[in-house]
This record gives C-alpha cells, sequence and structure tokens, in this order.
C-alpha cells in the first residue's frame, strides 16, 4: 500500500530554478547552438515517426524548451499533471517525473535541451493518451472486449496542445463524462477509508438472519456502521435496524434485497475497501475506453453486463432500465463488450437459428430423433422447407450439415415477441424471451451471447415515444398481426455493452456487482504489473 505520492511543489523546492530558467541554455545568438539543438531534436524524434513528422513540420522549433513564456506554461501544465497521475489511477512512475526534473536540472548544453525536447513531448503523448483514451488496447486483455478506444491522433494532439492554453488543455484531457467524476470522487473517498482502516473486521459467520444473536450479529453491525448503512447501535441481536441496513447493502451490490445475510451477501459484506478500490480504479479505465470525440451519445442504451440490466439515458438522466439475461460464463458464450447503434426493432421476429447452436445442439437431437424440436424449420440451399421424413441425419457433421434452421413466429420463439437490431459481426442484439423465470434470479447468465430483456414491449414504447404519438397502440397495432414486421428507428441510437463492477449513479452511493466473467480481474492485473498501485490518502 502506497501513501499519496509527493506533489510537484516537493520537487519545485529545489528545482524550481530549473524549470524557471531553462531558456538560458539556448542562445540565440550563435547559429551553431541552434544548428545542434535542431539536430537534437531530429535525432531523438527519428525514433518515433509521428514526433518526426510533426518537428519536421514545425522546422524543429521548441514548443517546451524554448524561451517564450507560452513554453514555461507548457512544462508547468505537464509536470502538474504527472505529478497527479496517481489521481486517475495511472501508474506514475510510467512518466518518470524525478528523471525529468532531473533532465530539466542538468541540461546546459542546446544538445542536452534539444533531447530534453523530445522528451517533454514523448511523456506528455504517452500521458495524453493514457488518460484520454486508456492504458490498453481493450481486445489484449480479454478476447471478450471487442471495443477499440478511441485514440486520438498524436501528431494532431501535439498541434493541438501547441495553439492551446495549456492548463485548460491538460485539464480537459481526462474524460468529463459526470460517471468519470464520481468514481474519482469514490477512489478519493476509498483512499481516506484505508488510510483509517478500512471497515474494520471481517464477519466471521455464514449465514446471518433477523433473530439470530452474538459475536457474528454484533460484528456484522459494526462493518455495517463503518460501511455507512447502519447509525451508532449497541444492540446484540439481528433486529429490525440491522435488516434494513442489510437490505440497503443488497441493493447497492446487486443481491436479492431479502434482508438475510446469507452467504452471499455475506462474502460481499466482507470485501475490504482495497478490493473496491481496485474495482473503482479499473472502472475508470473502463471509462477512459468509453471516451468518444462524439460522446456516448444524448440519448443512449447502455448495457452492463455485469449489472444484469439494460438502461436507456437521456442526457446522463436514466429514464428507463430493465432486468437482463446475458451470456453464460463460458468461453463461447459470454457476451461481448462493444458499441454500436440501434438501427431497427422487428416485431414477430423469426429466429435464424445460429449455426454453431444448429450443429452443437439441434443436429445431435435429429440424429437421435428426426422428429425432435418439431417447432423448428429446416430450410435448404433454395430457402425451401425440408420435410425431415427424407433426411438421414446420421449422415452429416456439424461442418457437413447443410440446412439452415429456423423458427417462425410465434409465443415459443426464442427470441420472444421483439428483438432490437444494431447490426455488428458479433451477431448480438436485444430481444424478448419466453424463458421469464430466469429473470428472478439474483445472478442472470444464461443465454449464448446476445441479451434478453425483462421488460420488451416498454422498453419498445420508450424507443418508439420519439417517433409515435401512441408508441404502445403503434406496437400493439403490429403485434397483432402475427406477421413478422420491421420498424425503423427515425433516429437511430448508440448502443454500449459495458461490463462494470463499479459503477455510479446520479444520487446515492456508488454501486458494486461480482466479477462474473473475471474480466475485471485480468484488468486490475495488467494495470498493476504496469505500476498502477493501490495509495491510502490521508483525510
Amino acid at each position: 500500500m502506497l501513501s499519496r505520492p509527493r506533489k510537484l511543489s516537493h520537487y519545485l523546492g529545489a528545482s524550481c530554478f530549473a524549470v524557471m530558467s531553462l531558456v538560458v541554455s539556448l542562445p540565440t545568438t550563435a547559429t551553431s547552438q541552434v544548428t545542434a539543438f535542431k539536430q537534437a531534436v531530429a535525432e531523438a524524434a527519428a525514433r518515433d515517426s509521428d514526433l518526426a513528422a510533426y518537428y519536421r513540420q514545425n522546422g524543429y522549433q521548441p514548443i517546451w524548451t524554448g524561451m517564450d513564456d507560452i513554453d514555461l506554461k507548457r512544462r508547468q501544465a505537464l509536470l502538474d499533471a504527472l505529478a497527479d497521475a496517481d489521481d486517475h489511477g495511472l501508474p506514475a512512475a510510467r512518466y518518470d517525473l524525478d528523471d525529468l526534473m532531473t533532465q530539466l536540472s542538468a541540461a546546459k548544453t542546446p544538445r542536452d535541451v534539444g533531447l530534453l525536447e523530445v522528451e517533454l513531448s514523448k511523456t506528455f503523448l504517452q500521458y495524453a493518451k493514457d488518460v484520454q483514451s486508456g492504458m490498453f488496447k481493450p481486445s489484449s486483455l480479454d478476447s471478450g472486449i471487442v471495443r477499440s478506444a478511441p485514440v486520438r491522433d498524436r501528431q494532431q494532439t501535439l498541434a493541438a496542445f501547441e495553439l492551446s492554453k495549456p492548463a485548460q488543455y491538460v485539464r480537459d484531457l481526462p474524460p468529463s463524462s459526470p460517471e468519470y467524476t464520481r468514481l474519482m470522487k469514490e477512489k478519493l473517498r476509498l483512499e481516506r477509508l484505508i488510510a483509517d482502516g478500512g471497515w474494520g473486521p471481517r464477519v466471521s459467520a455464514k449465514k446471518l438472519e433477523p433473530g439470530d444473536s452474538g459475536k457474528a450479529v454484533v460484528g456484522l453491525r459494526n462493518r455495517l456502521h463503518t460501511m455507512g448503512y447502519l447509525g451508532r447501535s449497541a444492540s446484540r441481536s439481528f433486529d429490525t435496524d440491522i435488516q434494513k441496513a442489510v437490505q440497503a447493502f443488497q441493493l447497492d451490490h446487486g443481491l436479492e434485497a431479502d434482508g438475510v445475510a446469507g452467504q452471499g451477501t455475506i462474502t460481499e459484506i466482507n470485501k475490504s475497501a482495497e478490493d473496491r478500490l481496485k474495482s473503482v480504479i479499473v472502472a475508470m479505465e473502463r471509462e477512459r475506453w468509453l471516451n468518444l470525440p462524439e460522446g456516448k451519445g444524448a440519448r443512449h442504451v447502455l448495457v452492463n453486463l455485469a449489472d444484469f440490466h439494460a438502461r436507456i439515458v437521456d442526457h446522463d438522466i436514466v429514464t428507463f432500465k430493465t432486468r437482463s439475461v446475458v451470456g453464460k460464463n463460458q468461453s463461447d458464450r459470454r457476451s461481448p463488450e462493444f458499441s454500436d447503434t440501434l438501427e431497427h426493432m422487428v416485431i414477430n421476429p423469426t429466429w435464424n437459428v445460429p449455426r454453431s447452436i444448429a450443429t452443437k445442439e439441434y443436429l445431435p437431437m435429429l440424429k437421435r430423433n428426426p422428429n425432435a424440436v418439431g417447432y423448428l424449420r429446416l430450410i435448404d440451399s433454395r430457402g425451401q422447407v425440408v420435410n425431415r421424413g427424407n433426411v438421414d441425419f446420421t449422415q452429416y457433421s456439424a461442418r457437413t450439415f447443410p440446412f439452415d434452421i429456423k423458427q417462425p413466429p410465434g409465443n415459443r420463439n426464442a427470441l420472444g415477441l421483439v428483438k432490437f437490431m444494431f447490426p455488428n459481426k458479433h451477431n448480438i442484439y436485444l430481444h424478448d424471451t419466453p424463458a421469464k423465470s430466469l429473470f428472478a434470479r439474483e445472478s442472470r447468465a444464461y443465454s449464448h451471447g446476445c441479451i434478453r430483456l425483462h421488460q420488451p414491449f416498454d422498453f419498445a414504447y420508450a424507443l418508439l415515444a420519439v417517433q409515435q404519438d401512441n408508441p404502445k397502440q403503434f406496437f400493439q397495432s403490429k403485434l397483432k398481426t402475427g406477421r413478422e414486421t420491421q420498424v425503423d428507428l427515425d433516429t437511430e441510437i448508440p448502443v454500449h455493452i459495458i461490463y462494470r463492477t463499479a459503477f455510479t449513479n446520479a444520487k446515492g452511493p456508488v454501486q458494486f456487482r461480482r466479477d462474473v466473467y473475471g474480466r475485471d480481474a485480468k484488468i486490475w492485473k495488467a494495470m498493476a504489473n504496469e505500476g498502477v498501485a493501490l495509495r491510502s490518502v490521508q483525510g
């Protein structure tokens, strides 16, 4: 556990003169010295094609180490940002502020200054990329994270910075979303909590419920109090106040809010502040991956796989929310994370069975009994329905199976009565389902990868409300025909399928969820390997 790092004032106490007076190392009267500076810049930048192109375009002029006041302001803005890198859950050692300050102090010759000039640009670009778009290429950490982080053009970043007010430009690099701001606030709160000792002893029990008493209940009471869910109490029994506190905790952690501290609830209560801090830091990295230049969209659909919910968000306010079922935690079923655009819905959809399901699940059944799954239709290459009685299914393998399988519209259709399409290469979409019982479960990872919605009709009404005077009547009129009907959205809506074990609401405590796919554990491991460390902060 690290304490809060030293701020820039620590460095400036010893090196302020170097930061302020570096310009004396660049006399403008000696052509040879200017040439030596430019040669050093060209030499150092040559190892980086973007830097080489940038400095070649600007005639190898300094933007950090020149004689103008703006150069000082740029240096100051960068050094301030590096000193605060830990605030964003970034590895301060990655930018080596100590080494930069040493170079600032030691730069004596035009060549030294030229090399320093390029080093400052490299460090700036690394920091700008990390804090704006994230440290990693998402898919390199887990194959299910198929989104691309919105990395900005490095030459354009330098050019824009050169023309900007430096301090303001650097302050604007991190995501400006309310979610990122609230996550940073929670990070600081947890760091202060850790400095004060965390939430105290773990609860030693497998299950506690109303009417229980004894040391374990006292331990539960004390931990709920330090977590902020319970006022001061001397009770040694599991009373109504403790039950209400347990329910509140359960609601904030995606658990069934029955007021009973079962094994799952106690496991979550016993999670340390350090564990929660890891989730928050990972969530900040994930939010940087979503830091799109155009934003998430004034209206967008947000599906949090770890939370098992889908939401419609309008101007950062959740205007609709429904439970969801997501992909089962198996290698070929986990729902991927990506962003796309919702274009239309299909009422009374036909289910075109994915080939993987057709060959892995249905073909073995058909080999045993050609009349199995009679509600499904076999379609040949000409688009004709196949008479099963004329087919010997035993002759086919998963590779040679020549038919498509379809399920016509109806109440038994696997997609239910409506699906919501954002065409993508992953073949993922949102849809209704006849299997309603799964929505009552606490953990809802059961599908083949697509997202099932608990209230698909209400979801459809909410989407149609902006283009239909009576969206419910319009939808129901199409539904009653029993025919497959495509309804286009007048305005396409961004869809973001995300995975957050820590996320915020506009009001109330930060929400935490289980790492159902183990993806956040992988991200934290990668961040820790890069030098991200938990720290404590004195209040």
